[in-house]
């Protein structure tokens, strides 16, 4: 497919539509029952547990087990929460989940029940930021379960999925902005043949880290799980939702999981090009239903590393969390895309000789990193030196004991040795 040209798209009969438009479904949903298998006998093995491995041949079947335990469960409606509102969170959260699907590239054109179509649903110039509107959609049912439920701890987590929202999709926009400028177009399959000699992923390595930390904060996965907490919130935005409209929301966190992996995969590592440039010794590896292969295997991949860090880190403080992404992601990506615009500029102008010009921006980058963790340092000692400080009145921190800390046992507790005698009458 030549640069700038989707004449491709848009010209499939219209059952060839509905069937990429009932396989991308289907994929997704035994995406989902794969993937929930996938991570508790990867976090089972990180724990030295056996996992799922009684429903179907290795435990495959459990996923679906789970799922008609659910469809089984008694629904139930708080009497406080917004009826309707309350039923339609779910939806609004699942849909988008879907329709982001649309516009990612699974392969190159092939022949479908004899009809030569590209491995896409559909593309348009502005295909990325067309994914990112719609995914931005699907965070308004989890704002609009929790303050429907009528709880207080749900009304927290949705709150908290908003503010995630905002500072999370504010950096992984940013970490875009580089790939756009080395593509020249937002359009998902141009971006694919951009990245026909080198992945946007090692050119781009600033981008590239910075989209994978935004993409795990806007799933709201581990150690950024901070909408549904369970030792803060109880479950957070889903505390008083069950049966299939709790499945909705499960569901819909992981097909984003796969969105934005299937995203990363198409803008940094290539798409559906085969990895390793294994189409150098083998002309056939990037023709035919071969990429299918290599998209999905990168996507797992991304997938691996989001069970990885459930299974090792801990959940962050609220506002380190958000400290980090206003703080540290935004105005590394900033600076980085005028590194980037700078690069591009002067190379296609034929100015400065491209080497020198890495080298310098290097030098900057690492003085800006050292600046940059010199003041963190700074105001983490700050901070320890303001809670080691006494405080009057013992807030936030009690007040020590006069004599020191207390060692041993607790002090005995004494009775006085006269009780009040009960007589009959005041029984």
């Amino acid at each position: 497919m030549e640069a700038d040209d989707l004449s491709e798209f848009g010209n499939d009969v219209w059952w060839i539509v509905l069937v990429k438009a009932l396989m991308i479904f289907v994929v997704l949903v035994l995406l989902t029952l794969f993937n929930i298998w996938w991570e508790r006998r990867v976090v089972a093995r990180m724990q030295h547990r056996i996992g799922p491995n009684v429903h179907g041949p290795f435990g495959l079947l459990q996923s679906l087990a789970d799922g008609v335990k659910l469809a089984l469960k008694e629904d139930i409606i708080p009497k406080a929460a917004d009826k309707w509102v309350f039923l339609l969170a779910p939806v609004i959260a699942t849909v988008p989940a879907f329709v982001t699907f649309a516009v990612i590239p699974f392969g190159p054109v092939v022949n479908l029940f004899g009809q030569e179509t590209p491995l896409q649903l559909t593309d348009m110039p502005v295909a990325v930021l067309f994914v990112m509107a719609v995914a931005s959609i699907g965070i308004y049912g989890i704002v609009l379960g929790g303050w429907s439920s009528g709880s207080t701890y749900s009304l927290l987590g949705g709150l908290r999925s908003s503010a995630q929202m905002i500072s999370y999709e504010v950096a992984m926009g940013l970490a875009l902005v580089a790939v756009f400028l080395y593509a020249g177009s937002m359009s998902t399959s141009e971006i694919v043949e951009a990245q026909d000699d080198l992945w946007f992923g090692l050119i781009l390595v600033p981008s590239f880290v910075i989209y994978v930390i935004a993409m795990i904060g806007e799933t709201n996965r581990a150690p950024f799980d901070l909408p549904e907490a369970e030792g803060e919130l109880v479950g957070g935005f889903h505390t008083e939702y069950s049966s299939l409209k709790f499945a909705l929301f499960f569901l819909a966190e992981y097909i984003n999981m796969a969105t934005v992996s299937a995203l990363a995969t198409t803008l940094f590592l290539g798409g559906w090009h085969a990895p390793f440039w294994i189409d150098e010794v083998w002309a056939g590896a990037n023709q035919g239903y071969w990429p299918v292969l290599w998209f999905f295997g990168k996507v797992l991949f991304f997938i691996f590393i989001f069970i990885w860090l459930r299974g090792s880190l801990p959940r962050l403080r609220y506002d380190q969390f958000m400290a980090f992404g206003w703080k540290r992601l935004i105005p590394i990506a900033l600076v980085w895309i005028v590194a980037v615009a700078t690069i591009r500029s002067i190379s296609l102008d034929g100015g400065i000789d491209r080497q020198y010009l890495l080298i310098g921006i290097g030098a900057l980058a690492v003085i800006f990193l050292v600046l940059f963790f010199v003041g963190a340092k700074e105001e983490s000692d700050a901070e320890e030196a303001a809670v080691a400080a006494p405080h009057p009145g013992g807030f936030p921190v009690p007040p020590m004991p006069a004599g020191g800390a207390v060692r041993g046992a607790a002090q005995p507790l004494t009775f006085s040795s006269s009780s009040p005698t009960v007589t009959g009458g005041d029984a």
